[in-house]
């Protein structure tokens, strides 16, 4: 490949908004691919590093400075699929959070369809009465509670649990998700969610707006991949890792 442009630092950091030495730098943390030097050791960057900068800079956008400078790393090791395996890596964990945030609206449409039954007194319940109130068996509620969704708090003197409403509130949320067959690790993010907000109102407001910051980050992921795809159909991995050489010529 013939690069008939040489750039400066200067030039690429023109084109990123940021400082000359940050150009230095992204070289050394191999986000950009090695550059070249004149014979007084100045760097000679090329078209090459252009890409790999417009790259870097539309993938931290999505996945993050650390994640992005990770993909960038390993493609200019030479290890594509590393490279790509992180790319599938981010894109899951998104997919996880949509799974815990669809739980989370889930389950409030669901308790908004069944009120909860009143308590059959005031104070707090033997684990036997939330039994008997959910439809479930005690040992259920001892699983939960093992798994970490259930905090009951312990009666003085005998030791015996004791369920408040927050708590029957949490146990039947848990019991209405394990009948839709979410699984424990999707469950705690909406438990933690409605403690943290409150009430089921705030944490529906929280899950909405959450669910529009998933589907911005989504798109602009998108795009960073699509600028990484770019860049490798472009200049491929070999001429990635190699950059130009003083001349202009990879």
């Amino acid at each position: 490949m013939t690069n008939d442009r040489r750039l400066r630092p200067v030039d690429l950091a023109r084109l990123a908004g940021v400082s000359a030495q940050q150009i230095r730098n992204y070289e050394d943390a191999g986000v950009l691919p090695p550059a070249a030097r004149t014979a007084s050791g100045y760097r000679v960057f090329g078209e090459a590093h252009r890409g790999a900068l417009l790259a870097y800079r539309a993938l931290m956008r999505g996945y993050g400075p650390v994640t992005a400078a990770g993909i960038m790393r390993t493609l200019h090791a030479g290890d594509v699929p590393g490279a790509l395996a992180l790319v599938d890596a981010a894109h899951a964990a998104l997919h996880e959070e949509r799974v815990s945030l669809r739980a989370a609206s889930e389950a409030l449409e669901l308790l908004a369809l069944e009120p909860p039954a009143p308590l059959p007194r005031s104070g707090g319940l033997r684990i036997g009465e939330v039994a008997v109130l959910l439809g479930v068996r005690t040992s259920a509620l001892r699983v939960w509670e093992g798994a970490g969704l259930l905090t009951p708090g312990r009666e003085r003197g005998t030791g015996y649990r004791i369920y408040e409403p927050a708590d029957v509130r949490d146990a039947r949320l848990v019991h209405t998700l394990r009948r839709s067959h979410y699984l424990f690790d999707q469950i705690r993010p909406v438990l933690e969610g409605l403690r943290r907000e409150g009430s089921s109102a705030a944490l529906r407001a929280a899950v909405a707006a959450r669910g529009q910051a998933l589907t911005a980050r989504s798109r602009v992921m998108i795009e960073g991949a699509g600028a990484l795809h770019t860049y490798l159909e472009r200049f491929g991995a070999t001429a990635a890792a190699t950059g130009p050489t003083a001349d202009g010529q990879g």
